[in-house]
């Protein structure tokens, strides 16, 4: 089927909003008026001139994949989504009794191709072995990456969606992906969901959709339909610390003068967005080891509104990498589908509650250094999920460690699949 979602494109600003970045440097408002097709050239060149970064977590991305659509999908407000399209990949090959599956889930701004962000950890001999098992990646629904999004063609009106693309919840993310596991792909039962961050909520979810005495989803022989799970780098919940973090940067898109008139051109907004999520995904630790007090250039003065903090020049540059690849709203309204995450809600009075009716084994994998989602909240799951274990992983990265200490990671999920049958 052909998808219904337009290509992934560029954002070219107006002059209103390059008025608005006056306080940017001469080289990078031109660049930010150079036609799209030149503009990845000169990212890579501006990068070269930037000096010491930190390691990037993602590699090539794209809209690559395969298309399930959903007709008439209800979402979990009640409002419905016509064709609800799912991009996903899969890799390795089913057995004969169609259980060796595993399931990753994505973060935030990721998609469907596992090769290009946790490229580590798929392949023979590896965590998610390609030899043993099929493995299946999902982009998450509302992503830009191939799934129905606010980029998309609403089929009731012609037009894209764009800022009135409904409400989608973590649970009906899961939901979607359960129904292209069992319905399209004839899963019988899979073997574990993994996932990281946002991954991670997706990988609790489905924990209670799929392996909870509330679950819906069961295996021919009445067992739970998923065998195991991996949560890492999440909780059972969104805090309010983490609603917090994803609300200012909803409210710096927000006040791009583009927002209201063209909110797709809301790029300036989306850029300080991420140059704030990039401070919150690793540690003060980290930022004061690669960047210290260092300035570009000699020439620079020492401190002050002309002042080249190497820091200042890294944190622009993943702002303006990141508009080549990313969308305004769909920011906003997938920063709001990770605040709607809570695993109790219309289901038990509690969260303890919900965690004690999981009934399959988890591992539960948290991150040291995480000052985003702290070892506190995975605590908070090993300790209330009755068939559960919590492992740590040593990094100097903060909450990015899930991405980058892949061996640690991988280590982790090969010792804990060895013990699912």
């Amino acid at each position: 089927m052909s998808p219904i979602n337009p290509p992934m494109h560029f954002f070219r600003r107006s002059s209103l909003v390059q008025s608005a970045v006056h306080h940017l440097t001469s080289n990078r408002l031109a660049i930010m008026r150079s036609p799209p097709s030149a503009l990845g050239y000169q990212c890579q060149r501006q990068r070269r001139n930037f000096g010491k970064e930190m390691k990037d977590e993602y590699g090539n991305m794209t809209s690559e994949g395969e298309t399930f659509v959903a007709k008439d999908f209800v979402l979990e407000s009640g409002a419905s989504l016509p064709q609800a399209q799912l991009r996903y990949q899969t890799y390795g090959n089913l057995n004969q009794r169609k259980d060796n599956v595993i399931v990753v889930c994505h973060a935030l701004t990721g998609n469907a191709s596992l090769h290009a962000w946790w490229g580590e950890l798929l392949g023979k001999n590896k965590a998610f072995d390609t030899e043993k098992y099929m493995i299946v990646c999902c982009n998450i629904l509302g992503s830009c990456y191939g799934s129905t999004n606010p980029q998309s063609i609403d089929p009731t009106t012609g037009s894209a969606y764009s800022k009135k693309f409904p409400d989608i919840s973590v649970e009906d993310t899961v939901k979607l992906q359960l129904k292209l596991l069992k319905e399209e792909l004839q899963i019988s039962s899979i073997k574990a969901v993994v996932g990281g961050s946002f991954g991670g909520m997706q990988a609790m979810e489905f924990a209670i959709q799929a392996g909870s005495k509330v679950g819906d989803y069961f295996s021919e022989d009445g067992s739970p339909y998923l065998r195991s799970v991996v949560p890492i780098a999440c909780g059972a919940y969104h805090t309010a610390w983490q609603i917090a973090i994803s609300e200012v940067q909803r409210q710096a898109i927000y006040a791009d003068p583009m927002w209201k008139e063209d909110p797709f051109q809301a790029t300036t907004g989306l850029e300080i967005a991420r140059q704030m999520g990039m401070i919150s995904y690793r540690t003060p630790q980290g930022y004061q080891k690669k960047f210290g007090r260092q300035l570009r250039s000699e020439n620079t003065p020492l401190y002050g509104s002309q002042a080249l903090w190497q820091v200042k020049s890294y944190l622009e540059y993943q702002g303006m990498k990141f508009i080549d690849r990313f969308d305004p709203v769909t920011y906003v309204k997938l920063t709001e589908q990770m605040d709607s995450h809570d695993i109790a809600r219309n289901r038990t009075e509690t969260v303890e509650q919900a965690l004690s009716m999981i009934e399959i084994p988890m591992c539960v994998l948290g991150i040291d250094s995480d000052i985003l989602y702290p070892l506190s909240q995975q605590e908070e799951i090993a300790a209330s999920v009755p068939k559960s274990q919590l492992k740590i992983i040593n990094s100097n990265d903060g909450h990015d460690g899930f991405l980058l200490e892949q061996d640690q990671v991988a280590r982790h999920i090969v010792n804990f699949l060895n013990t699912i049958k």
